[in-house]
């Protein structure tokens, strides 16, 4: 029994991801952070590689520190923009250009 409440709550939460997203689709910018990702870096903000806590419950529950965030460049912005990377650590990226109000699992080829 518990193993099936476990299972719907990991459904119920996977469906607040807003889709999927192509990585061809993805904005220039929002490539070149998943590659620096990949890289491990370096990375253009202090912020990035910060815990993302999901308080906002919008991608599927892990336990904290499973989700890392990080910056994509807006063009023009004065500050950090909106645009974002959530990696998680099972290597599964999630981008949000909304400041994390809605997220698209990116789906690479």
């Amino acid at each position: 029994m518990r193993l099936a409440a476990a299972l719907l709550a990991v459904v119920i939460s996977a469906s607040a991801v807003a889709g999927e997203v192509q990585y061809e689709a993805l904005p220039r910018e929002a490539q070149q952070t998943l590659a620096l990702i990949r890289a491990g870096g370096p990375f253009p903000y202090p912020q990035d590689g910060r815990t993302f806590g999901n308080r906002e419950r919008q991608l599927p529950r892990r336990h904290r520190g499973y989700y890392r965030e990080f910056t994509v460049d807006t063009p023009g912005a004065r500050d950090r923009g909106a645009r974002r990377i959530v990696a998680g650590a099972g290597r599964e990226y999630y981008y949000s250009d909304d400041h994390y109000r809605s997220f698209r699992r990116i789906v690479e080829p």
